[in-house]
């Protein structure tokens, strides 16, 4: 398969949604370049790219730093000649309402997943500008929609990925950019991982608890990290050429209806 020949890709984040769209983007033919902080997560993507003979490059890149993301897009577009499309999947999920949020931990959410796709934004649009346009994918959350008790600062940071994704899309219609945003529901990833421990203790069972967070999904259970990867692929293909401005939910019906008690 090679869907995205010829295309170069940038993905934020290094493990869960951005590794499996890195993979994804990397095995339908595109040159990727993942951006992460995650030592053991970069080591491994990089040694199974090795192994499939994939163009795919992860490397330390502190997403939420202005000089960071600054070299690291333009070190991409001089290896491989310009950037296509970049995904914004590097996030950061703390806890607490607004009483028990530090300022800091609610800055640090904003700066990591904002932040980085504005940084991300303003180094590639260049680059998206000279080669006739580009998509740029936001990963959001259903949480942008409707969110639970006690994620004061991550739900306000994935309700202003909504709104940036927006922002952009009309800014650089013109330039042929299209910018959408993606909402998954409970996917299986650290930072679920992350919310298991968080309500269910340290010595949690992990599956289990997936399990009961799958059961408040209409279709019955969590999704998959490729399966967000899939939906990725499709909104950056020349398939969805019309669609732009828009956000896309990937949740198992989750925010359909009315949850029941």
């Amino acid at each position: 398969m090679a869907e995205f020949s010829g295309r170069v890709v940038i993905v934020t984040g290094t493990t869960g949604i951005g590794r499996s769209c890195a993979l994804r983007f990397a095995r339908a033919g595109a040159a990727v370049a993942a951006f992460g902080i995650d030592a053991p997560s970069i080591d491994a993507l990089n040694a199974l790219a090795a192994a499939e003979g994939l163009t795919l490059s992860a490397a330390t890149v502190d997403v939420a730093a202005p000089d960071a993301v600054a070299a690291g897009v333009a070190e991409v577009a001089e290896e491989h000649g310009g950037v296509d499309i970049v995904v914004n999947a590097a996030a950061v999920h703390p806890y607490g309402d607004a009483v028990t949020t530090e300022f800091d931990t609610f800055t640090t959410a904003m700066q990591v997943n904002v932040g980085s796709i504005l940084l991300t934004a303003k180094h590639a649009v260049p680059h998206m500008q000279r080669r006739g346009g580009g998509v740029i994918v936001n990963l959001a959350s259903v949480q942008g929609h409707n969110c639970q008790a006690g994620v004061a600062a991550y739900v306000a940071s994935k309700g202003a990925i909504h709104a940036l994704t927006r922002a952009l899309a009309i800014d650089h219609a013109a330039d042929g950019i299209r910018v959408v945003s993606v909402s998954p529901g409970s996917i299986r990833t650290p930072i679920l991982e992350l919310a298991a421990r968080t309500f269910d203790g340290e010595d949690a069972d992990i599956d289990a608890v997936f399990q009961r967070f799958g059961a408040a999904h209409p279709l019955g259970r969590i999704g998959e990290p490729e399966e967000v990867a899939d939906l990725v692929a499709f909104l950056a293909s020349d398939k969805a050429a019309f669609i732009s401005g828009s956000d896309h939910r990937i949740d198992g019906a989750l925010t359909a209806g009315l949850a029941v008690r």
